[in-house]
């Protein structure tokens, strides 16, 4: 259970701490200082962790994690951490092989909040951000759902 922050209850039963510690960093910072400072932040107190596809550093937040649960710091179960579905997944075939993608970068077993990151579905790999006409939120909501019943995501 999350317990040293101010935590709101959602609908589902779950908590979720006031406050987060978001992993994003340009380009010209280090991959590997996403690791140090998502260490620091959790020493900080920090219990929500927030990161994406988006921001190219999974690996590096999982690996925060993953040290901070095995030197003793925290639980799995006392972080929450939130991830994000990016523009080019929306497609329904790609929801749940984007939520995989991202748990093995993180080795974790499951994410406890994953957000559409913008909702607008792009086409994959261009990079030019062609849209689809197509609307797919809804198809992507209902895959989210699955992913959810099948324990990916809290």
């Amino acid at each position: 259970m999350i317990s040293k922050q101010q935590c709101v209850k959602l609908n589902d039963g779950h908590f979720i701490p006031v406050l987060g510690f978001g992993t994003y960093a340009p380009d010209e910072v280090p991959k590997n200082m996403a690791t140090e400072v998502t260490k620091l932040a959790i020493d900080a107190g920090f219990r929500h962790i927030d990161s994406a596809y988006f921001y190219q550093n999974e690996e590096e937040v999982g690996l925060a994690i993953r040290s901070k649960i095995a030197d003793g710091t925290v639980k799995r179960e006392d972080i929450f951490y939130t991830s994000k579905l990016w523009s080019t997944f929306h497609r329904p075939e790609l929801v749940q092989p984007s939520l995989k993608s991202s748990l093995k970068k993180l080795q974790l077993d499951y994410v406890d909040l994953y957000l559409i990151h913008f909702p607008v579905s792009m086409k994959v790999g261009n990079v030019h951000h062609e849209f689809y006409l197509i609307f797919f939120i809804f198809s992507s909501i209902k895959h989210l759902q699955d992913c959810q019943f099948h324990g990916r995501l809290n």
